[in-house]
């Protein structure tokens, strides 16, 4: 994708396993800041890789969910943690992030590869009292319960 028609183009990533208000707030403040919102989905790969556990939910899922949701113009699988080659393709101008991985080393580098190439970096405040680790320890709890 060029970004020849001076829209502002948007990315943002993540898991998007069980989809949760946090995860809709993360959309929604992102749109505010584009024209054009390209959400990445980790694959299943990715994730076991990364979080080294198995989603609740497979990548088609997953994407299919992210896509539905009014803020998202484009959904794409998210392979690797490689922003600049993210970059290379879509040519981004905003990527967004939780406020959680401010000033991480992952970050500051995305920072210093983005940021001669125009991109801005923006970090929004996690939704309080809500995260997928969450929402997977309650069912557990739960579960335990039933027993």
């Amino acid at each position: 994708m060029s970004n020849s028609n001076n829209l502002v183009i948007g990315y943002v990533s993540g898991a998007w396993d069980m989809f949760h208000i946090g995860h809709l707030n993360l959309l929604r403040k992102a749109k505010t800041h584009c024209d054009y919102l390209i959400v990445g989905v980790n694959t299943d790969k990715r994730i076991i890789e990364q979080k080294k556990r198995t989603p609740v939910f497979p990548y088609k899922d997953r994407a299919a969910i992210v896509k539905a949701c009014k803020y998202v113009d484009k959904v794409i699988p998210q392979n690797d943690s490689d922003r600049l080659s993210t970059w290379k393709k879509y040519h981004f101008n905003k990527l967004f992030a939780g406020s959680d991985w401010k000033n991480t080393p992952r970050w500051n580098e995305y920072a210093e590869q983005l940021n001669p190439l125009g991109v801005e970096i923006v970090f929004f405040p996690r939704t309080k009292g809500i995260s997928s680790t969450k929402i997977r320890e309650t069912i557990q709890k739960i579960s335990e319960k039933e027993l």
